[in-house]
């Protein structure tokens, strides 16, 4: 058996401390499946609330501070709604996302639509809303001009190149579809000056979960200088910038979170000796933190169907990656799983788990040390909070599962029903009349 190849041993310290820090326990879990067949989806709406009420205070500093959600990371209205209470904004990227924004509630400044290859009638709908529109590319000022019309305030998105260095996520920054260069920058800054615009802002998104305070404080002293840059060459005064997201989580046990303090602080430092010092306020700082928000406040719950022994030991769930794709498109993906009633108990087996897709990368996790698994036990995977259901699929007939919510006073409410059959098959032109 491939156990026999690694030694037994108890959980370590950050282990257990991952899985007891789970906002239930088996018992709730066996309760609410019976409701609501496993697999799905369940996020904690008190852990979602403290983490933005924290984000928030961190940044007070900055005037007029604003976290535009990145819709794309948890694409649920609930969620949302939940997240404009808090006083955060929506990062929308697409037609849907924008819908969904305008059906929460969101309207006018609270909404930052940045995307790419961008059709008209998706900025007519940003413009409509009032939405910050942020343009990729330089040939989109004479696009939106034409099709929609400018609006008084326009953002660009800046692209580095290879000034910056990107991370494995999200790749180089010489090498991305996304942004404008230093020279069309200043370009598409002269250019909407002289066709009215009269707000300017400054975006750029270079990394995606990166856990290095120091990466964000250099790219906040990026734009700081560009602020200055474009005042003294154009006479442009930029309104706000926006340090994009990417601020990574501790999906490892043994991994720390990202010191939002540390940034914050930096951030703080050099926006006195670079922006009040230098006369360039007013200046209003946002970002477009997703996964940092509900990333560690989701989880996966799926029951145990086979274990089963080849030349691996291998652990069937009722569920596959094609719920959580992540696990399946990145090699470096880890997610800490935990066996509900066993938090603590020896890790004595090894174990490959699994979904049923016809894939032999339908996996969870790959050869990780667990408690010893049987058929029925309810296996959680842990930080599926963001960039999970939301980047579902329906390869092989595996229907995306369904959204819990655990309310703060204990109730679980369904947030999004899972997918069933009539649904697959209901936008299927009536083949019979083919």
């Amino acid at each position: 058996m491939a156990a026999e190849s690694f030694a037994r041993r108890p959980a370590t310290q950050e282990e257990v401390v991952k899985e007891t820090s789970l906002p239930f326990n088996l018992a709730q879990i066996e309760q609410i499946s019976h409701e609501y067949p496993t697999p799905f989806f369940i996020y904690d709406e008190e852990g979602i609330r403290q983490n933005a009420r924290v984000f928030m205070e961190t940044f007070s500093w900055a005037p007029g501070f604003r976290n535009f959600f990145a819709v794309k990371a948890l694409p649920n209205p609930h969620i949302l709604a939940i997240l404009r209470e808090e006083g955060f904004g929506a990062d929308c990227s697409s037609e849907v996302e924008l819908e969904m924004a305008k059906r929460v509630g969101f309207r006018g400044e609270e909404i930052m639509f940045t995307s790419n290859d961008t059709p008209e009638d998706q900025f007519a709908l940003a413009s409509e809303l009032g939405a910050i529109i942020n343009l990729d590319d330089i040939t989109h000022l004479e696009y939106l001009e034409e099709h929609v019309g400018l609006p008084s305030t326009l953002s660009f998105r800046y692209n580095p190149g290879p000034l910056r260095e990107g991370n494995a996520i999200i790749g180089k920054p010489e090498e991305a579809k996304y942004g404008l260069r230093k020279d069309q920058l200043f370009e598409g800054y002269r250019r909407a000056k002289e066709k009215g615009v009269t707000k300017f802002g400054l975006h750029t998104m270079i990394a995606s979960n990166e856990k290095d305070p120091e990466y964000f404080a250099e790219t906040a002293r990026m734009l700081f200088e560009l602020v200055g840059e474009v005042h003294g060459k154009l006479g442009v005064d930029i309104s706000f910038i926006n340090l994009g997201g990417g601020v990574g989580i501790p999906y490892r046990p043994e991994h720390k979170p990202v010191d939002i303090s540390e940034i914050s602080a930096s951030v703080q430092r050099d926006y006195q000796a670079m922006i009040i010092d230098k006369g360039l306020t007013p200046l209003q700082i946002t970002m477009e933190c997703g996964r940092a928000i509900t990333g560690p406040h989701g989880y996966y719950v799926a029951r145990v169907r086979h274990v089963t022994e080849k030349y691996r030991d291998y652990v069937g769930l009722d569920g596959s990656t094609t719920n959580m794709p992540r696990v399946a498109i990145y090699d470096t993906a880890y997610h800490h799983a935990t066996v509900l009633g066993k938090e603590g108990a020896p890790r004595e087996m090894v174990y490959d788990v699994t979904g049923s897709l016809c894939e032999n990368n339908d996996k969870f996790a790959k050869q990780r040390q667990m408690p010893e698994i049987h058929p029925d036990d309810l296996v959680v995977i842990h930080d599926a909070g963001a960039h999970a259901i939301a980047m579902a699929n329906e390869y092989n007939g595996q229907l995306i599962p369904g959204e819990l919510l655990l309310k703060p006073d204990g109730p679980v409410v369904q947030i999004r029903r899972p997918r069933t059959m009539e649904d697959y098959f209901g936008t299927i032109v009536d083949f019979s009349q083919t």
